[in-house]
């Protein structure tokens, strides 16, 4: 892992999603992609408050804020009460992680971990 983590979660409701909400989103993916020192992403969905988060890593702060300063996110941010009933962000650092390896999770291959074959830790 680097030496250090910083996750961005995205919780939010959804609204009605249409055709430009997911050009946008699309763009949005792709930049954070390709920004140096993005190191993945999952979501997570609660049916009973219909919540969505969306959870980045990132192995700085500046990468973060390209994203963030990006001209498309801040195009979301401007527009987002079209489609989304609320939403709240919260920035952290990553103080430590593990697991018994029985689930892949997007910082595993910035550590330099693989997935082992049968339940475990993680291996290098």
């Amino acid at each position: 892992m680097p030496a250090t983590v910083y996750t961005s979660t995205f919780t939010f409701v959804k609204r009605e999603f249409d055709d430009a909400f997911h050009a946008l989103d699309n763009t949005i993916a792709q930049v954070a992609k390709s920004i140096p020192g993005y190191l993945g992403e999952e979501a997570w969905e609660n049916p009973g408050t219909q919540q969505i988060s969306n959870v980045y890593y990132w192995d700085s702060m500046d990468a973060l804020r390209a994203l963030m300063e990006h001209p498309a996110h801040q195009q979301a941010k401007r527009q987002q009460a079209q489609w989304l009933d609320g939403y709240h962000v919260t920035i952290a650092q990553v103080l430590r992680m593990y697991g018994d390896g029985g689930i892949e999770h997007p910082l595993a291959s910035s550590q330099g971990l693989r997935r082992p074959t049968t339940p475990g830790s993680w291996t290098k």
